[in-house]
């Protein structure tokens, strides 16, 4: 038999599905599931997305297939990267932040360079020189 909540029990449900929403979207969005140190990733473009929540690129090393976080659509666009920019089959150099888990094929990218050209979507975050 279930019971009716009450307005209390309402509102601490609302308040813990809202916390494990915002806190799922925090680590998805953030950097807290990335390593600390640089990481360099080179391959061939398999896929580009530019798109919400980010964009992103899948990127083919060595028959791996990456998955490569760039920054949101507006701040990938504005720092020069666009669909018109590279294509599938290109050469990729990502450099950023692998996953902490090792076993996932994942880093979010401060920098991608296409054809020579580097496009800083987070260029705060770069190396320093």
């Amino acid at each position: 038999m279930q019971l009716p909540l009450n307005h209390m029990q309402g509102v601490g449900l609302a308040a813990a599905l809202m916390l494990a929403a915002g806190t799922a979207a925090y680590a998805h969005h953030g950097w807290s599931w990335t390593q600390d140190d640089f990481f360099e990733l080179k391959g061939k473009i398999a896929a580009i997305y530019i798109g919400n929540p980010h964009a992103t690129l899948d990127v083919d090393a060595k028959g791996e297939v990456w998955r490569v976080e760039m920054a949101p659509p507006a701040r990938t666009i504005a720092a020069g990267f666009t669909e018109t920019v590279a294509k599938v089959g290109d050469a990729v150099t990502a450099i950023g932040h692998r996953s902490r888990d090792q076993a996932e094929k994942r880093m979010k990218a401060v920098r991608i360079i296409v054809g020579g050209k580097s496009y800083d979507v987070y260029p705060d975050r770069l190396p320093p020189a």
